[in-house]
C-alpha cells in the first residue's frame, strides 16, 4: 500500500473492509452501516438494482485527500456500554489500521446510528431461544 494519500479504488476498498473488520471487533460495537442520508441510501439502492457498481461500494467510506485519509461509517452501540467509551475504542481502532498500513489520517467521523439494548438482537441477528 501507498504511504502517501493517494490510493487507487481498489486500496481504498481493502482499506474500508479492513477498518470495518476492526470496528466490528470494537467491544460495544454492535453493527456497522452506510453513513450517510435516506436519500443517498435511496440512491445506492437504486444504483444496485439497474446494476451500477456503486451499489456493492464498502460499509465504510475512505477518501484520501492532500490531508490524509478520511474516514466515515455509522456504528451500532451496545446500550449497556457509554457510547462515548465505544466511539473512543472505535476511533483508536481506525487510528490502529491506518497507522499499520503508514497512512497519515485526516479525519474520522463516527456516528452513533443505534443504540441496542441488552434484550434485542442486532439488526439482521437472531434472536437465541
Amino acid at each position: 500500500m501507498m504511504t502517501g494519500t493517494e490510493l487507487s479504488k481498489e486500496e481504498r476498498a481493502g482499506l474500508a473492509l479492513r477498518i470495518e473488520a476492526a470496528l466490528r471487533a470494537c467491544s460495544g460495537v454492535r453493527g456497522v452501516y452506510r453513513s450517510g442520508s435516506l436519500v443517498s441510501h435511496l440512491l445506492r439502492a437504486g444504483a444496485s438494482v439497474w446494476g451500477n457498481e456503486r451499489g456493492a461500494e464498502p460499509i465504510v467510506a475512505v477518501a484520501a485527500g492532500a490531508d490524509g485519509v478520511a474516514v466515515e461509517a455509522a456504528i451500532g452501540v451496545d446500550g449497556r456500554v457509554r457510547s462515548v467509551a465505544t466511539l473512543r475504542h472505535a476511533r483508536d481502532a481506525v487510528d490502529a489500521v491506518l497507522r499499520a498500513e503508514g497512512l497519515r489520517r485526516g479525519s474520522i467521523t463516527l456516528t452513533v446510528a443505534y443504540v441496542q439494548s441488552a434484550v434485542e438482537p442486532a439488526p439482521g441477528e437472531r434472536r437465541r431461544r
